[in-house]
């Protein structure tokens, strides 16, 4: 009962983890239509506050591994919660621009803690035939998350002063986390000093034959520095060539990019008005949750390395067919960030309805998961994410469905857009390649959110050993959020430059390169213990 008992905090704790990183991702979409408003913030000033997330994500990144080995998961998730909390409460009150900047980096530091200590805390505290499930369940959370945002931001987009509701209501799912972190006990049980001494205070709810193997056993911790990272101890090098092609790889086969121009496509398919858009969006989120669900099915039956090799295969098709589809119908694109504010821009952007706003504030079209993860990006995720991740991620850090939908909306009331916007335009006699395309982009998401997704950072906090697992975790997942950022913003240069078909072609060749780097580098994981992996990577190859 009490093992019972752990077990489901320590999925709840993984579950609000990822609802509250994709809560964040998502919510600014809604809550900058009208801080535009009642601060006047400049192209400038907007581009700032939404990569001032990006801005605390990329501390935490370099400095959370060493918060999370030295002081453990537990602790580094509590500390998250007590500084996220602050943040939230700096965003509701404040009323000057500093502080919303200051408010969205203390968020941006909080969120990219606790996404990394979640992953590791929840994948070391459970037995193995259960591992892929609970920390895929942090991917889920993002996607709902990222959902719940943008529902808020419609209810509360015409009440006066709706953005500090918008930020404030952070506060209840990491008051719940906190409070789910009190109550899970740092040993359950305590087998033998090899759980006491060598797991720094860790749940361990491993299966009875490993029990039995660590009573065995003597402490074999080990101590590792940072540049061991580097070198071939343990075979640690090709730890690290692992974890960083798995994070490059997700940003570079196009994920935070792909759905920037999802509004383009949806209008092109008939979904002209607002609420057929914000609809269309959030029918696109589902999608997500539902592959997300998928892939925590199937993360301990298929096992990490079947997703991650299917999904990409259907990921580089997605992208290779819009590329191709692109060439025939092509989707117009603008770059002029002062269309949302000034009154004379009307004419191009009846032109021109469907494009992001800004060369910079949607140069990043998709917060993410990335998870992503946070996949986190990760993320995954569609529409404006304007230089963070969707920051991404995610971690999905992931990235965000619709927000370029919910930015469009704030344009209309704006600009006073009216009418049939696409009339005239050369793309739309184009229905059946723009519907091939929608169905491409639907698979994308899909395929990523079964694949690198949620099974990047499961993997991440699975082959390094527990003594420098914080540091190499954060170690690659700064390299996640400065590859996105990358990507993000040379997007549209790269399209100047190559056009938008040959880069989503380019984008279909990395995902092949991909799915080649996975056969040859990522090994199966899933019913594995931690420490059967970490000697299977000890081994020579």
């Amino acid at each position: 009962g009490r093992a019972l008992l752990v077990l489901l905090l320590s999925a709840t704790v993984s579950l609000l983890g990822g609802l509250i990183f994709g809560y964040e991702l998502g919510i600014i979409s809604g809550a900058l239509l009208q801080l535009q408003i009642d601060f006047h913030l400049s192209c400038f000033r907007q581009e700032v506050l939404v990569s001032s997330l990006l801005v605390g994500a990329l501390l935490a990144s370099l400095a959370g591994g060493i918060l999370i080995d030295r002081h453990g998961r537990r602790r580094a998730i509590l500390v998250s919660n007590l500084v996220l909390l602050v943040g939230s409460l700096v965003l509701t009150l404040t009323r000057s621009f500093v502080g919303l900047v200051l408010g969205r980096v203390t968020v941006g530091f909080a969120i990219s803690i606790s996404s990394m200590a979640c992953c590791i805390y929840v994948s070391e505290m459970v037995a193995a035939h259960r591992r892929g499930l609970l920390v895929s369940l942090y991917e889920a959370g993002i996607t709902v998350g990222i959902l719940l945002s943008y529902a808020l931001n419609y209810i509360f987009a015409d009440m006066d002063e709706g953005w500090r509701y918008m930020f404030g209501l952070a506060i209840a799912p990491t008051a719940m986390q906190f409070l789910s972190i009190l109550f899970l006990p740092v040993n359950p049980v305590k087998l033998s000093s090899w759980d006491s001494d060598c797991q720094k205070g860790l749940i361990q709810l491993q299966d009875s034959e490993d029990r039995a193997t660590a009573k065995q056993e003597p402490c074999k911790e080990k101590h590792y520095s940072f540049l061991d990272l580097f070198r071939t101890r343990d075979n640690m090098r090709r730890r690290t060539l692992v974890g960083l092609g798995l994070v490059l790889f997700q940003q570079f086969t196009g994920q935070p990019n792909v759905l920037g121009y999802a509004s383009k496509i949806f209008h092109s398919v008939g979904f002209q008005s607002n609420s057929s858009a914000i609809l269309a969006s959030v029918g696109l989120g589902a999608i997500k949750v539902v592959a997300t669900l998928i892939a925590m099915a199937f993360a301990d039956r298929a096992g990490r390395r079947v997703l991650l090799m299917a999904g990409c295969v259907v990921m580089a098709i997605s992208v290779t067919t819009i590329g191709l589809s692109s060439r025939i119908a092509p989707l117009a694109m603008a770059r002029d960030c002062k269309a949302a504010t000034d009154p004379n821009a009307s004419h191009s952007l009846t032109q021109h309805p469907l494009t992001p706003v800004s060369s910079q504030l949607a140069v990043s079209p998709i917060l993410p998961a990335l998870g992503a993860g946070k996949g986190r990006a990760s993320p995954g995720f569609a529409a404006t994410r304007s230089l963070t991740k969707g920051f991404a991620s995610t971690q999905s850090m992931e990235v965000v469905p619709g927000s370029s939908l919910t930015w469009k909306r704030g344009l209309e009331e704006t600009v006073g857009i009216t009418g049939p916007p696409l009339s005239g335009a050369p793309w739309a006699e184009h229905k059946v390649l723009n519907w091939i395309t929608l169905l491409s982009m639907m698979a994308f998401v899909s395929a990523f959110s079964v694949g690198f997704g949620p099974m990047t950072w499961l993997v991440l906090s699975e082959i390094y050993p527990a003594g420098i697992r914080g540091r190499a975790f954060a170690f690659c997942n700064s390299f996640n959020w400065a590859a996105n950022l990358l990507i993000s913003l040379s997007f549209l240069d790269l399209i100047d430059a190559i056009g938008f078909s040959w880069m989503f072609l380019l984008y279909g060749l990395m995902g092949a390169v991909a799915v080649t780097f996975i056969y040859w580098f990522v090994p199966e994981t899933k019913g594995q213990s931690l420490e059967e992996i970490d000697q299977q990577f000890s081994r020579k190859r």
